[in-house]
């Protein structure tokens, strides 16, 4: 635990402007990042008696090593600059909201040339309109399900839409009146797009004009005595009211708004957020979060603003935000706000009438999310701990393993030999940690050589850290752990980025996303070297968490004693002598441990086998999926990749030029000069090159034994009935270990 005096910057040397600061261990990796409107006031606080500090402030600052800081025009740019860095360093002491679950949303691809309606998850994509997000992806289903009868938009994904339109048939929704069959042509491009648009319409809440259209449309055959298609238009607004009412009216006055409320107790936060367009409520979503720091209500409410909203622009910032307590000070928030969407944006607490009953209800919905939550967390703490305790009882080590690393050798018949690395904290995936690894010290099949070569390139890197950090001890014997091809990176001397200068004047305006688009003035102290004229700290000083800097307390192989006895015996020949090692054993489920005859028996039922099971599990589907995409990469490889300056646009033309490789194969160099990029030196490199390849053997249907002259011989499938390459092992060939 350090002393914050240790640290603490010299009187006068702490700007009094506004700026944003960053706390970091005594690794350099941030802990802590915040924003102040005076950085020498805010810092100040945290160098008082620890006794007047708050408890997780206190731990704060005494797991902190040095502090540094960053000076900004305005508090706006320090708002940005703040979210930049939490987003970027993801730092351990901050408020980070997390969400159980990933929200579906409805999205209009109006980026493709016949857009598609689909169900989409994760991060958003440039040029797809979203709507939501939905509770549920069957609530997105039915509503457009219903619309589709009105706005009857492509669905199909690119394989089917592809085969329709080779075909000649639409699918079922074509038949049947649900989609306009773009993929046979039945509607133009330009008009199925004009379609989109209006399905884009009345989802985002215009949907008044497209009623009383219908209805006077309806009204018109009626007098014409169109009865059938008067009777089907009446069926079509049935199905726009009942899409309508399946998002209640909650504001008269169709408002566009975002509706933030926040329950709380000393330990955590949830946050729940309704969104409401035209009035009606178009999607609902929620937040938990562990409060690491001592926040007010109002501090809660700006960092879900940032995380809401810090990757929007334009109208999905909805034009007014009603939340139960303002941040403060606010305007900083408003104008960054104002500058999301390109237009002014209210941001205020509702007062009286429907918006504050519905900040009510939203208020009651994010109390009993947090009820929940604890409810779930505090009896998957329990398990976990025990779990873990159960571990390090079976195993005797000196304490729980609160890092454990799993380690899986994949290949297929001694082909594409890979290697996974898992990482769990505490009992639960450290997906961002995870780490692939192909096998390059032999070729062939052998896991026991495997597994030593993988933990071996793993606990080097380790070490290359700790001699770059200055961690090393006199005597520790690094130069010869380092040895071949691992070592640590060049230049190896401490720099204190806290001190650096840019020297170019005034700090800069901040861009899109936090870009700092010119100079900016850093500061700050740590116990490092000061060095004069540096204009940039060292990349791997930056903060971000490293690869292999963090040693596990417990390496986990999946295998039995021949792999454990090859990762102690990697671990030994490093001079690694404080993580302990076992193995899982798939058929009975035995833990090996090295030296040892016999295996550790864990009971069926007990948690600490049951998170080791999934633990080897993760590490075993990590592998296996990497070592697929490399097979399916070389299985789909070309002659063309081997031709040097012949990118994947190129390639293509070609083989749609030509149809094949074959082809291409036997074609003269004047007519492969013909496709349009390809120059006489380029031609004749690629009869060159498809001279001196081997062509591969012909395509075979594996249902038939037919052999197909017309396929390409170098593309493969691995469904029973599609043409396979002779010679080549699928799946159904081979055991995939």
């Amino acid at each position: 635990m350090a002393d914050p005096s240790s640290y603490r910057p010299r009187p006068g040397e702490i700007p009094d402007s506004p700026g944003v600061y960053r706390f970091r261990d005594e690794h350099r990796r941030v802990i802590y990042v915040g924003k102040a409107k005076s950085l020498r006031q805010r810092l100040a606080n945290y160098f008082q008696d620890l006794a007047g500090l708050h408890p997780r402030t206190r731990t704060m600052v005494t797991t902190a090593a040095s502090v540094e800081w960053t000076v900004v025009s305005t508090e706006v740019e320090a708002l940005q600059l703040e979210y930049s860095w939490i987003k970027e360093y993801d730092p351990r002491f901050n408020v980070k909201y997390r969400d159980d679950k990933s929200y579906p949303y409805l999205a209009v691809t109006m980026n493709e040339e016949f857009p598609r309606v689909q169900v989409m998850r994760g991060h958003k994509k440039k040029g797809v309109r979203y709507f939501g997000p939905y509770a549920h992806a069957w609530a997105i289903r039915d509503t457009v399900d219903l619309l589709l009868r009105v706005f009857p938009v492509r669905t199909c994904s690119a394989g089917v839409f592809k085969n329709a339109a080779r075909t000649g048939r639409p699918c079922l929704l074509g038949y049947i009146g649900k989609c306009s069959a773009p993929c046979v042509g039945r509607i133009s491009p330009e008009d199925h797009w004009e379609l989109a648009d209006e399905f884009c319409d009345f989802m985002a809440g215009r949907t008044g004009t497209y009623l009383r259209r219908l209805e006077q449309q309806m009204v018109e055959a009626a007098e014409e005595m169109e009865y059938e298609r008067a009777a089907r238009l009446r069926d079509d607004i049935e199905a726009l009211k009942k899409a309508m009412e399946k998002n209640a009216v909650v504001l008269a006055d169709a408002t566009d708004a975002d509706l933030i409320a926040v329950a709380e107790d000393e330990l955590e936060a949830a946050v729940q957020i309704f969104h409401v367009r035209g009035g009606r409520v178009r999607g609902q979503r929620g937040w938990v979060t562990d409060k690491v720091e001592d926040v007010t209500t109002g501090a809660l409410v700006e960092h879900a603003l940032q995380q809401l909203y810090g990757e929007e622009s334009g109208d999905a910032v909805p034009k007014e935000v009603l939340v139960p307590a303002l941040p403060e000070p606010v305007e900083p928030v408003q104008e960054w706000l104002t500058g999301r969407r390109g237009a002014n944006v209210s941001l205020r607490i509702p007062q009286r009438g429907d918006k504050k009953a519905l900040m009510e209800t939203v208020q009651r919905n994010a109390q009993q999310a947090l009820v929940l939550h604890k409810t779930k967390r505090a009896s998957d703490l329990t398990t976990r701990s025990r779990a873990l305790e159960e571990i390090a009882e079976a195993l005797d080590l000196d304490s729980a393993p609160l890092r454990i690393e799993c380690y899986d050798i994949s290949h297929l018949q001694g082909d594409d030999v890979v290697a996974s690395m898992v990482v769990f904290e505490d009992g639960l995936q450290r997906k961002n940690e995870y780490r692939r690894f192909q096998i390059k010290g032999f070729a062939g099949q052998d896991d026991v050589r495997s597994m030593h070569e993988v933990i071996t390139r793993r606990f080097r890197r380790y070490l290359a850290e700790k001699e770059r950090t200055g961690e090393w001890t006199d005597g520790d014997g690094a130069d010869s752990a380092l040895g071949d091809g691992e070592g640590a990176p060049a230049g190896t001397g401490a720099i204190d980025s806290g001190a650096i200068d840019t020297g170019r004047g005034d700090a800069g305006a901040i861009g899109t996303g936090g870009t700092v688009t010119g100079a900016v003035e850093t500061g700050g102290v740590d116990d490092g070297v000061r060095e004069e004229g540096i204009t940039h700290a060292l990349k791997e000083e930056d903060g971000r968490p490293k690869k292999f800097a963090y040693p596990p307390q417990l390496v986990v192989v999946d295998g039995g004693q021949p792999q454990v006895a090859a990762a102690r015996r990697a671990l030994d020949e490093l001079g690694i002598d404080d993580i302990a090692v076992c193995g899982l054993a798939k058929r009975l489920e035995e833990v090996w441990v090295p030296g040892e005859d016999d295996p550790v028996i864990l009971p069926r039922t007990s948690e600490g086998l049951y998170l080791l099971q999934r633990v080897r599990d993760e590490a075993h589907r990590f592998a296996i999926t990497y070592q697929r995409v490399k097979r399916s990469k070389r299985f789909r490889s070309s002659p063309l990749d081997d031709v040097p300056g012949l990118g994947e646009t190129r390639k293509q033309a070609l083989i749609k030029h030509f149809g094949s490789v074959k082809k291409l194969r036997s074609a003269t160099i004047e007519q492969i000069q013909q496709v349009p990029g390809i120059g006489r030196k380029t031609a004749e490199t690629i009869a060159v090159a498809l001279a001196q390849a081997a062509p591969a053997a012909p395509a075979v249907n594996t249902a038939t034994g037919e052999i197909i002259e017309d396929e390409e011989p170098e593309t493969t499938a691995g469904s029973s009935g599609e043409p396979v390459t002779a010679g080549v092992p699928d799946e159904r060939r081979g055991q995939e270990t």
